[in-house]
């Protein structure tokens, strides 16, 4: 349990770290609450914004100066016209060893990632299943359904092991999602024949040095099967402050060597080309200066430590005080839970949902606000569709914060949840069999 006096004194090491990445410091006061933390954090992050622009003011669009590589703290760049080219030398924001050899495609944001590859597969395979797990990132799966016409989209209704039952000669492209059920996660990884030609591994969920990406290359190379990495950096890779929308895709080499990776090659080339012709090139602005040192690969652990400690003691009494109203606790990631409405919401007035909650708690001066993400030195609120479900449900993000706030937050969320909600039992589960989702139509 982390005293108020600890986190302040880890957050005055987190301020330190971004502080000294800026050429001329400025003057740090220790934080004597969380709202000074957030103030100070974010002033800090303006500051490093702003320092970048008004001394690489010759580093345009274009490169047009031709002033040498430019760089952002670690990160050194290369580019010609609008990035289409972009070359990122610097430290690898996965905390993971033995990772020689690999290739990094950084991009705009975490959907161009996903985007960008997903387009890659486009000339390499002229048909193919993907298959997603019981309720997967829904842009991806939005994504699939609309704009990759090569692409039949399968979604598991519960076991992986319904894979073996599917018919055809397609090949097979696994969509391995950190923000699925734990329960689903980890069914996957046990299969020891899994029978697929490709894995996108979406780790945007996992801490960068997760054990459950070791995991999942592990589970990938003994089935001799190619993996690509997918991530955005805007969530649990910033300290917090969403420094700027970054996301990466990583080709690790194939153990499996030969035909297996000469695919990775080639899809790491239309990958380039797809980034090129949408326009989806990261910004180098967005990289933030105190990546790769000793001491933000420490504090980003703890970070998300605390953020895991606090989620568990949420899970625990979220299942106990808020039986039948507590719609998924356990999310492979472990870092949000999901609450559903014993009335069937639309979704407008699950946004209402979420705004009303919000705006109650912050009259009452505790730090949950409405917020898409999660990672935060904040607690953050949002509506989300539960597929598996069929319903609209309210994300719970866990915050960095000392237990004892964060016990007045969740207690403070349980109060007003119970109140506003009648007691009545959640529908139940709709979990059935693997689906082919084709078109955006369920069939």
């Amino acid at each position: 349990m982390e005293t108020v006096e600890a986190y302040l004194t880890r957050k005055k090491q987190e301020l330190d770290l971004l502080n000294d990445s800026l050429s001329d410091p400025l003057t740090i006061r220790f934080p004597k609450s969380v709202a000074e933390v957030i103030e100070q954090k974010f002033h800090l992050a303006a500051a490093l914004k702003a320092e970048h622009a008004l001394q690489d003011w010759g580093q345009t669009e274009t490169a047009w100066t031709h002033a040498g590589r430019p760089r952002r703290g670690p990160f050194e760049f290369k580019y010609d016209y609008q990035r289409a080219d972009l070359q990122v030398k610097g430290p690898s924001f996965y905390a993971l060893e033995n990772k020689s050899g690999s290739e990094t495609v950084y991009t705009a944001s975490g959907m161009a990632a996903i985007s960008g590859l997903l387009m890659a597969t486009a000339p390499v395979f002229s048909e193919a299943d993907i298959i997603t797990m019981p309720n997967s990132y829904g842009e991806t799966t939005e994504l699939i359904d609309g704009h990759t016409k090569h692409l039949r989209r399968i979604e598991l209704g519960g076991s992986f092991a319904e894979i073996a039952k599917l018919r055809g000669s397609r090949p097979r492209i696994l969509v391995l999602d950190s923000c699925t059920t734990a329960s689903a996660f980890e069914e996957t990884l046990k299969c020891t024949q899994p029978r697929l030609d490709l894995i996108l591994f979406d780790t945007t969920c996992f801490s960068s040095g997760s054990g459950r990406i070791l995991r999942a290359l592990s589970w990938a190379h003994s089935a001799a099967t190619p993996i690509i990495l997918l991530r955005s950096h805007t969530k649990l890779d910033s300290l917090g402050v969403e420094y700027g929308r970054l996301g990466s895709a990583v080709f690790p080499c194939s153990r499996a060597g030969g035909a297996k990776q000469q695919l990775l090659e080639v899809l790491l080339t239309e990958m380039g080309n797809a980034v090129r012709l949408f326009g989806g090139a990261a910004l180098p602005a967005h990289f933030p200066p105190y990546v790769g040192s000793p001491a933000y690969r420490s504090l980003t652990n703890k970070r998300v430590a605390a953020m895991l400690v606090n989620s568990r003691w949420m899970t625990r009494y979220f299942s106990a005080k808020l039986a039948g109203l507590a719609a998924e606790c356990h999310f492979t990631h472990g870092l949000y839970v999901t609450l559903a409405p014993a009335r069937t919401l639309d979704e407008i007035q699950a946004r209402d949902v979420v705004a009303e909650l919000c705006a109650d708690l912050r009259r009452r001066g505790l730090p949950l606000r409405h917020a898409g993400s999660f990672g935060f030195d904040f607690g953050a609120a949002e509506w989300s569709k539960d597929r598996i479900r069929d319903c609209y449900v309210v994300r719970i993000a866990a915050a960095d914060l000392p237990t004892s706030l964060w016990y007045e937050i969740v207690g403070a969320v349980g109060a007003w949840w119970k109140a506003r909600e009648p007691r009545v039992r959640m529908r139940p589960q709709n979990v059935g069999t693997a689906t082919e989702v084709t078109l955006g139509t369920v069939t």
